[in-house]
């Protein structure tokens, strides 16, 4: 979806709204578009959904690194993607991994 689709009005003239979420870490509400998503699969897996669409329980990063250092420094993400369990040094770091990634793209792109 590009910049132009998101602002496109309504049949009847009003333009549409933008979904907003919030950052888990900095806890600023910016529109969906402008975050990243992390999602709790329904078989406990945790990852990055860089299309936004994916099913299970959702938690929002800014891109920027100081919130994904916040976010996945405390027990902030395990406590909105409901997790039983603490996330692991494994996934924290594959998390980071996949996020300097994602971070870079958004930047190019």
């Amino acid at each position: 979806m590009t910049a132009a689709t998101r602002a496109r009005p309504h049949r009847d003239g009003r333009t549409r709204r933008k979904p907003q979420r919030t950052c888990i870490a900095c806890r600023q509400t910016r529109a969906k578009h402008e975050l990243v998503r992390i999602v709790r699969d329904t078989a406990g897996a945790v990852a990055i959904d860089t299309t936004g669409k994916r099913s299970g329980r959702g938690a929002y990063l800014c891109a920027d690194a100081g919130c994904w250092e916040r976010g996945l420094r405390g027990n902030a993400l395990e406590h909105r993607l409901l997790l039983e369990s603490p996330l692991s040094r494994e996934d924290r770091g594959r998390l980071s991994g996949e996020a300097e990634r994602v971070l870079l793209e958004r930047r190019k792109g």
